[in-house]
């Protein structure tokens, strides 16, 4: 009996590396293009896992014969959801809100079997910040880390030193939540 393919549905080199931590090598990697703006009262755990779902249902809409893994991850400072900062000015704005105090990293993990069983897992993560700095901040900004990561920042670099407290999963807050996504897809009867 051959093995289904397993196919990434996000663009992401960190979920990559992420997933080859673990030794899984995903046959094919399809980003979803999917809106990811908020709907209307839409809470952040929702968010996040409406779109980890919808990237792997439109993958898994072109490769029914694969096992499909989508996830989605956002910063939330209460309900206010801090997604990927438009400019460096937004990143700015972004870290002094996180400056002190605590936040929440929600990363949605969702895989769709072959034959569309789906299943969905929410990981949430709380971390504080220490107080930053005018030079802290100049420090986040210069660095360029905070293109292309939701609430400006990656704990895996220049923010790994702000971090005064984390609870939950630390590879969740780099993208992807391995002992959930692990478990969901062999739940699913995905075999490595």
């Amino acid at each position: 009996m051959s093995r289904a393919p397993l196919v990434l549905a996000s663009a992401s080199p960190r979920r990559l590396e992420l997933l080859a931590q673990i030794g899984v090598t995903p046959d094919a990697v399809m980003a979803a293009d999917v809106d990811e703006a908020p709907q209307t009262d839409e809470t952040p755990r929702r968010l996040v896992l409406r779109l980890a779902e919808t990237k792997a249902r439109a993958v898994a809409d072109q490769r029914p014969d694969a096992f499909v893994l989508g996830a989605d991850t956002i910063v939330a400072v209460g309900t206010r959801i801090l997604g990927k900062p438009a400019d460096a000015a937004d990143a700015e704005r972004m870290l002094g809100l996180m400056s002190g105090r605590a936040h929440r990293v929600l990363t949605g993990v969702a895989v769709v079997a072959p034959g569309g069983r789906t299943a969905a897992r929410l990981s949430e993560t709380r971390i504080k910040f220490r107080r930053l700095s005018d030079a802290d901040l100049e420090r986040h900004i210069r660095s360029g880390e905070w293109r292309d990561a939701a609430g400006a920042y990656k704990i895996q670099g220049v923010a790994g030193a702000d971090v005064a407290f984390l609870s939950g999963s630390h590879s969740s807050v780099v993208g992807l939540p391995l002992y959930e996504t692990y478990n969901l897809l062999t739940g699913l009867g995905w075999r490595p």
